[in-house]
Order: structure tokens, then sequence, then C-alpha cells
């Protein structure tokens, strides 16, 4: 089981937390800014493919802000530069877990993979509402990924193009959102989480180059159930397939498919005066 950072576990910890507590009829009359605790438990693969996990619980503040620009809510934390009827166009950012490569089997002897932050625009497209049967939209983020380990370094770029379903309950007493996504990578963070070089090389795990492409596919639910005003439970469940990817002959690619799941709980204890629609 790897050990992922307290900084990353934030990332995802807070990107629920905002989630859950931002999910919230779209009205214009909501507080600016709320804030809160959360506490959640995770567990995904150490990384595209592997056979080995990373579970890691946690309890940290989260801020939900809704500013005409900077944003901190459902659709993620960034800043919103374009926002009409059917565009949207912001630029946010995700992280993932790292994995100690003493803990992985299929990378024993081989550098670690440390904490990833992606970085970048994306845009949304917003098709009708579908009354009773919910919502549906097309992303598209472009991100550049950075690695945190020994200092800042790129990893190369990722693109995902998405389709998202939501749908909330009467009062959004709940929510839930499916998603339907391919993730692409450059060669660079192909070759970060796949390719073995010669000095790395063993009987069981030969040297191999990577090439860049598709990274896998996925397919999730994420939930939110408002408990009261000021409480909501949370939840997640992911499902990945690696068939076809550009590196699904790498000696690291030890699974053709992949789980990951959270659960946890959100508190707000404070929320402001100032409504959002002054800054709509």
């Amino acid at each position: 089981m790897t050990r992922p950072p307290r900084a990353l576990c934030a990332v995802l910890l807070g990107a629920s937390c905002t989630a859950a507590v931002a999910a919230e009829p779209q009205e214009r009359n909501l507080p600016l800014w709320e804030a809160g605790i959360g506490a959640a438990g995770f567990s995904t693969p150490a990384y595209p493919g592997s056979d080995d996990r990373s579970t890691r619980g946690l309890a940290l503040p989260f801020l939900v802000y809704r500013g005409k620009v900077f944003r901190a809510d459902q659709n993620g934390v960034g800043a919103r530069l374009l926002n009409t009827d059917r565009v949207e166009f912001d630029v946010g950012f995700a992280g993932s877990l790292p994995a100690h490569s003493d803990d992985v089997d299929a990378r024993r002897g081989m550098p670690d993979l440390g904490t990833l932050v992606e970085f970048g625009p994306r845009v949304k497209y917003k098709f009708d509402d579908m009354g009773d049967a919910g919502r549906l939209r097309a992303e598209l983020p472009l991100r550049a990924v950075i690695e945190g380990r020994g200092g800042l370094r790129r990893q190369g770029w990722t693109a995902e193009p998405r389709l998202v379903w939501e749908k909330r309950g009467e009062g959004a007493r709940w929510t839930m959102e499916a998603q339907l996504a391919a993730v692409f990578g450059d060669r660079r963070i192909n070759r970060y989480f796949y390719e073995v070089a010669p000095q790395y090389a063993t009987a069981d795990r030969p040297a191999y180059r990577a090439d860049g492409g598709l990274l896998l596919v996925r397919t999730g639910l994420f939930g939110t159930w408002r408990v009261n005003p000021d409480v909501r439970m949370f939840g997640f469940v992911r499902y990945e397939s690696y068939a076809g990817a550009a590196n699904e002959d790498s000696p690291l690619m030890r699974k053709s498919t992949g789980t990951s799941a959270g659960l946890g709980v959100a508190w707000t204890f404070a929320r402001s005066a100032t409504r959002a629609y002054a800054n709509e």
C-alpha cells in the first residue's frame, strides 16, 4: 500500500468536498463562500494498469467559492474565463496519488512515481436541459502534468474528452453525476508510467520503449446526499479499461482494468452573508 502525501490527498478531498457542498440548484442567491471540514477515504490503483493499490483516509478543511472568475465549486477549482448559455471556458487542475516503487511489485528497483498535478484549460459545451432526465454536457480538458518529487518538473500533457450527465433531486437533497471519458497522453507522460529503461530491465521485466497515445477509457459515478443544511455525504466509484491503450504491451501494465472508490462526509460551519448573485 503506498503512502500518498497529505498535499495530494488535500487536492482529492478538497475537490470532493467542494463538489458535495456546491451541488445546489442553479440559483444565484447562494452564499459567495462556504467553509467547512471534510473527511474521506480513497482507494485507487497505484498507477493506471497497476495490480497494487494506493489507499488513504484524511480529514481536512475545505472552501467553496462562487466568484465571477475564480471558482471552487462542483465543477472544480480554477478560473472561469467565459460562461455563456452554451459554452464555458475555464482553467483548473486535478491530481493523482504517487506510487513508491518499493511498495509496487511491478516497479521494484525503479524510480518512484511522484505526486502529479495536472493544470490547464477546459472547454465545456452544454446541451439542452433534458428536464426530469437531467442535463448533459461535453468537456475537453487539456492539461500539463507536473511532478512534485525532489522539485517540480513537467512530465508531458494529457487530454481527456468526456461526456457528463448530471441530475439533481428535488431541492438538491441528492445529486448524481456520471461520466464517460478517454484519456490521451503524449509520449513523455506515457514513458513516465510505462517505459522500462535497459538499466531497470530484469528477467520478469524486459526493457520497453513507450509511445504516446491512449492511456485509458473510464466511466464513473459521483453522488451526494444532504443530511441537513450543514452536512452532506458523498461518494464515488470509477472503472477504467486499459484495453487498446498505446502501451498495453508494457511489462508495467499488469491489469487490463482498474477500479477506484471513495466515501466521505462534508460539514459546513460558516457561510458568507454576501450572496453569489452579485458576482454573476
